[in-house]
């Protein structure tokens, strides 16, 4: 087993460069399979959900050579599979997107019931509809999900919900698809703005990606080779982001979109940082203790439930009582459990919790329950006084890459340490 040691106390200074977006690569790499030849993808992030994405794509029949640790070629001419191996496809959420793509390509595919972070209930109802409406016939059980379809003929859909996996993966059963396929009250992220990006530059016929109707104009077929560069990560650059304000930091953030940021550049200014946005950079920095904030996470271009636990070790810092209302996800609250046994004051209910902000952290031995929850009790390591020990620390290398390591470049003490 794995944990990182963090010997904190440490304001954060110097510049880190960000990675290609987690949530973008893991749709781009699946929608490979709507094409019939060799493209390369660069600035992907090489964290263990894109590997595992990989080697499902492989044993599906995809041919995958690693150019450099952030640019690989993938072939997916000679895909045979309609089986993707069950106890892959259950361990990350994002591998739903392999049933929009091969039923896009061929019609049929069979994948384990999508795992991933446990933030409660996250149902897959809007994605099912989407390929049902579509032509498709889908069976759910045993632990897995079956899709098929002899057809599939463009239709309007309405989400009853904004569901950004259900926004993407209509949008992928869609592209090959007969006729036009409308998403009315379809997810607005940057990812799948990306996605829809590079099905475009592949040859497919997407619009209004971004907004909150997307039209799909089937085509025939795709491009037989391309290239494509995936989006920075708008999530990891707001983690730096807050890391900067959590540890009354100074540090520049290469390599983001800022637009993609403004909604956490407005609650920085809030709480009384200081960001200056240099278009494809961002310096954030502070020189005091933040003020109290209220949030309320939100769809795009709302403020993002995955910032919300790094936004959360900030309040448990700041001047005054704060509070948050976590609209997304009804588990997001788990981690602070653990900042209480670093000393912070938190009282979580339900979708909300209130945070009295305390002027120190403790180390202390704490456990990462999700992605993001594992991104902010590091961030709480690094500003506590002592010596925190963060166990569960395979959620962390699902999305961030080489993270101890680019924090380390910014002052950060940290150790990983392997331990029985």
């Amino acid at each position: 087993m794995e944990k990182l040691v963090i010997n904190g106390g440490t304001r954060l200074k110097g510049e880190v460069t960000i990675s290609g977006a987690k949530n973008a690569a893991v749709a781009i790499l699946p929608a490979t399979l709507l094409l019939n030849g060799v493209y390369t993808i660069s600035n992907v992030p090489n964290i263990s959900d894109v590997k595992i994405t990989c080697d499902i794509l492989q044993d599906l029949g995809a041919k995958i050579n690693w150019i450099t640790p952030n640019e690989l070629t993938i072939d997916t001419r000679d895909i045979d599979g309609k089986e993707a191996p069950l106890d892959k496809t259950s361990k990350f959420r994002a591998s739903y997107y392999l049933i929009g793509s091969m039923l896009g390509r061929s019609g049929q595919i069979e994948v384990g019931l999508p795992g991933g972070c446990n933030l409660g209930a996250r149902p897959i109802d809007q994605h099912i509809k989407g390929f049902e409406l579509l032509g498709a016939k889908v069976d759910v059980g045993q632990g897995k999900i079956s899709a098929k379809a002899k057809k599939l003929v463009g239709t309007s859909i309405y989400l009853d919900v904004v569901s950004v996996g259900a926004t993407i993966n209509i949008m992928l059963a869609s592209v090959l698809a007969e006729g036009t396929t409308t998403i009315d009250n379809a997810a607005k992220e940057p990812h799948i703005v990306d996605v829809a990006n590079f099905l475009n530059t592949m040859g497919a016929d997407i619009r209004g990606a971004g907004t909150d109707v997307i039209k799909i104009n089937g085509v025939k077929e795709l491009k037989h080779e391309g290239s494509y560069s995936v989006v920075p990560d708008q999530i990891e650059a707001g983690t730096f982001m807050l890391a900067a304000i959590a540890t009354k930091g100074d540090i520049l953030i290469k390599n983001c979109i800022s637009e993609h940021l403004d909604c956490i550049t407005a609650k920085i200014l809030e709480i009384g940082g200081d960001v200056e946005d240099f278009g494809d950079s961002i310096r954030v920095s502070i020189n005091k203790r933040p003020t109290k904030a209220n949030i309320k996470t939100l769809p795009y271009p709302g403020f993002p439930t995955d910032m919300q636990p790094q936004m959360g070790v900030v309040l448990s810092i700041a001047d005054g009582v704060s509070v948050i209302n976590e609209s997304i996800w009804e588990s997001r609250f788990q981690y602070t459990n653990e900042l209480i046994n670093m000393g912070a004051h938190i009282t979580a209910q339900g979708k909300t919790a209130v945070f009295e902000g305390v002027k120190e952290l403790y180390g202390a031995p704490v456990y990462a329950s999700d992605l993001r929850a594992g991104a902010a009790l590091l961030i709480a390591g690094i500003l506590a006084k002592g010596t925190t020990e963060l166990y569960n620390i395979d959620h962390i290398d699902r999305g961030y890459e080489k993270i101890e390591e680019k924090f380390r470049s910014l002052g950060a003490n940290i150790t990983r340490v392997t331990e029985e």
